[in-house]
C-alpha cells in the first residue's frame, strides 16, 4: 500500500476552476492561489448568507488512541461518497497545525484514498491564514508593550497583562517566559509566555465571525488586561483592532480545494478541540450550506470535547442545527479502550472489544443528549474479523443505532456509500432541532459542572477558591451568559490520559480560568492540559525532509 503522501501526490487534480464551477461559482467568486487553491470573496460569502440552506453533518468520534480512529478520513470518504450516490455535497473541515504536523499527531488531510489535496500545502503553510492569525496576535502584544514602554497612558498593571504572543509550533520552552530584558530602551520587564497559535483567541475569533464587521467587533472586545484600578483593558482601547483586522481580512475568506475524487472542500480555521472549541469557521460551514444540499463538517477529537463544543459555542453562536451525527469508531481503538497493548491489537479479543466498548456507548448516549439522531462509522482495518463486528454491531443494536462498516481508506467514497446512503436518510427524516446543555442564564460555574457531569460523566467539579472568585467576578460584570469551553485532556472522559474506557465518579480538577471575551466563551482548564503543547521525544519533524525529486517526503 502506497503511503498518504504518495497516494495525494498521484492524484489526478482538476483546476480549481473546474471545482468552483461544481458549486455554481463564476470568476469573480474567488480568488486563485495557483491552480488548485482558491479563497472564496467576502462579497460570494455575503451573497449567499440570505440562500436556502441544506442538510448540515457532523462527524464525530470516541477518545483517540494510539491505534487510530480516522475521523478525518472518514469526513471525506463520506463527502465522496455522498457525491458517489448523486448528492451535491460539501465538506468543511479545519486547517491542520505546524504543531501537530512537526510533532507526533500528524496532518489533518485525511488519509489513504480518501484524502483532500493538494496535502503538502494543506499540511504546512497552506494559503498563509495561520500566518495572519500570529501576526494579529503578535502585533497586539508589541503594542501593549509599546503602550506601556511610552508613558503607559491606560495605567497597565503589568502584573495583569494577561494577553501572551503565539508561535504555531509545539515549543514547550515558551510556555513562560520573561520579556523587556536588557535596559530601559528595551521596556517594562514582565513575565508572560506563548501559547500555540490554534488555542488563541484571534483563532476562535476568526472563526466564529460572520463578516469583516463581525471581526472587528470581537477584536475590539478583547480584553488584554487589567489597570491598577482592576478594570479590563481592550484592544480598543489600545486602537489596534483595526490593524488586526487589516492583517485577517484575506485568512477571513473560505479555502476552496478538493478531494481526490475531484469533490468541493473548503477548508477554514484550526482551533485545537482540547484547548479551544475544535471547529472549522461559521463562514465556511453557513456558505458551503448555501452551496451544496449536504454539508459533511467535523469537530475535532472526541465526542465529549469537540461536538460538545460544536454544540454548546459553535451552534449556539451561529444559529445552527446539525440535522445528523456520524460518531467515528474503530475496533483497534475500542480494544485498546479495553484494555489490550498496541502490540497486540492484530488479534482477535471479542471480550476487550465489549468492555472497550463502553467509551462508544457514552459518546453515542452523549450525543442523543443534545437531542439528534446517530449513526456509528466503523472505520474499517484489514485486522478486524467477523466476530468482533458483529460484536460491534450488537452493541450499536441495542442502543438503536445503526452501525456501518465503511472500506473508504482503501477504497476511497466507493467504501463509504452506504453510511452515505444511511446519513442522508437519518439528515432527511431528521425533524428534531438541537436542545443545547445549558442555558444562557445559568451560573458559569454550574455550566462548568453540567458539561463534567452530564458529558464525562464526573461526580464533582474541584477548583481553588481564587477560580471560584473570578467567575463570580465576571458573572458580576456581565459575561455569565457565555458558554463555557473546557481545556481537558483528549485521552479521556476525565483529566487523566490513562484512564481510557468510560470512567465514572471522578473529580475534574480545573486549574484556570480565561475570559475570552472577543470570542465569546471562557476558557476553563483542567488538570495538566497546555495551552502551549511541547514536542515528543522523537518527533515527526526527524523524518521530513525533500526526496531526490525535490518533493516532501514523511507528512502523513
Amino acid at each position: 500500500m502506497k503511503s498518504d503522501i504518495e497516494i495525494a501526490r498521484a492524484a489526478h487534480k482538476l483546476p480549481i476552476t473546474k471545482i468552483a464551477a461544481k458549486l455554481d461559482l463564476v470568476a469573480d467568486d474567488y480568488l486563485p492561489y495557483g491552480h488548485d487553491k482558491a479563497k472564496l470573496t467576502h462579497a460570494v460569502v455575503n451573497r449567499l448568507k440570505q440562500a436556502p440552506r441544506g442538510k448540515l453533518v457532523l462527524v464525530t468520534s470516541i477518545n483517540p488512541t494510539p491505534a487510530g480512529e480516522g475521523k478525518t478520513t472518514t469526513s471525506v470518504g463520506l463527502g465522496d461518497a455522498l457525491n458517489r450516490i448523486g448528492k451535491k455535497a460539501v465538506i468543511c473541515l479545519r486547517e491542520p497545525s505546524l504543531g501537530p504536523n512537526f510533532g507526533m499527531k500528524g496532518g489533518a488531510a485525511g488519509g489513504g484514498y480518501s484524502q483532500v489535496i493538494p496535502m503538502e500545502d494543506i499540511n504546512l503553510h497552506f494559503t498563509g491564514d495561520f500566518h495572519a492569525i500570529s501576526s494579529a496576535n503578535n502585533l497586539l502584544a508589541a503594542m501593549i508593550d509599546n503602550h506601556i514602554h511610552w508613558g503607559n497612558d491606560l495605567r497597565f498593571d503589568t502584573r495583569r497583562v494577561t494577553w501572551r504572543r503565539v508561535v504555531d509550533m509545539n515549543d514547550r520552552a515558551l510556555r513562560d517566559i520573561t520579556v523587556a530584558l536588557g535596559g530601559p530602551s528595551n521596556g517594562y520587564p514582565r513575565e508572560t509566555g506563548f501559547d500555540i497559535s490554534v488555542a488563541s483567541e484571534v483563532m476562535a475569533i476568526l472563526c466564529l465571525a460572520e463578516d469583516l464587521s463581525d471581526l472587528k467587533a470581537r477584536l475590539a472586545r478583547i480584553i488584554v488586561g487589567y489597570n491598577l484600578d482592576k478594570q479590563p483593558i481592550t484592544a480598543a482601547d489600545l486602537k489596534a483592532d483595526g490593524a488586526m483586522t487589516a492583517l485577517l481580512k484575506d485568512a477571513l475568506q473560505p479555502n476552496l480545494v478538493q478531494t481526490i475524487e475531484n469533490n468541493p472542500v473548503l477548508i477554514h480555521g484550526g482551533p485545537f478541540a482540547n484547548i479551544a472549541h475544535g471547529c472549522n469557521s461559521v463562514i465556511a460551514t453557513k456558505t458551503a450550506l448555501a452551496l451544496g444540499d449536504y454539508v459533511v463538517t467535523e469537530a475535532g477529537f472526541g465526542a465529549d470535547l469537540g461536538a460538545e463544543k460544536f454544540f454548546n459555542i459553535k451552534c449556539r453562536k451561529a444559529g445552527l442545527s446539525p440535522d445528523a451525527v456520524v460518531v467515528v469508531a474503530t475496533i483497534r481503538a475500542l480494544k485498546m479502550n479495553g484494555g489490550v497493548a498496541k502490540s497486540e491489537l492484530a488479534a482477535e479479543n471479542t471480550q476487550a472489544l465489549k468492555k472497550g466498548s463502553v467509551n462508544l456507548i457514552r459518546h453515542i448516549q452523549n450525543v442523543q443528549k443534545f437531542g439528534l439522531p446517530v449513526v456509528v462509522a466503523i472505520n474499517h482495518f484489514v485486522t478486524d474479523t467477523e466476530s468482533e463486528i458483529a460484536v460491534l454491531n450488537e452493541v450499536c443494536e441495542n442502543l438503536g443505532v445503526q452501525a456501518i462498516l465503511c472500506r473508504h481508506w482503501s477504497e476511497g467514497g466507493a467504501g463509504a456509500e452506504e453510511l452515505a446512503h444511511a446519513v442522508a436518510k437519518l439528515a432527511d427524516q431528521n425533524e428534531a432541532q438541537l436542545q443545547l446543555l445549558y442555558d444562557d442564564q445559568l451560573p458559569l460555574w454550574e455550566k462548568v459542572q453540567k458539561v463534567a457531569r452530564e458529558i464525562y460523566g464526573a461526580a464533582d467539579v474541584s477548583a481553588d477558591p481564587a477560580v471560584l472568585k473570578q467567575l463570580e467576578q465576571w458573572q458580576a460584570a456581565g459575561f455569565g451568559d457565555l458558554p463555557v469551553c473546557m481545556a481537558k485532556t483528549q485521552y479521556s472522559f476525565s483529566a487523566d490520559p490513562t484512564a481510557l474506557g468510560a470512567p465514572s465518579g471522578h473529580i475534574i480538577p480545573v486549574r484556570e480560568v480565561k475570559l475570552s471575551a472577543g470570542a465569546g466563551f471562557i476558557v476553563v482548564i483542567c488538570g495538566s492540559i497546555m495551552t502551549m503543547p511541547g514536542l515528543p521525544r522523537v518527533p515527526a519533524a526527524e523524518h521530513i525532509s525533500l526526496n531526490e525529486n525535490n518533493e516532501i517526503q514523511g507528512l502523513s
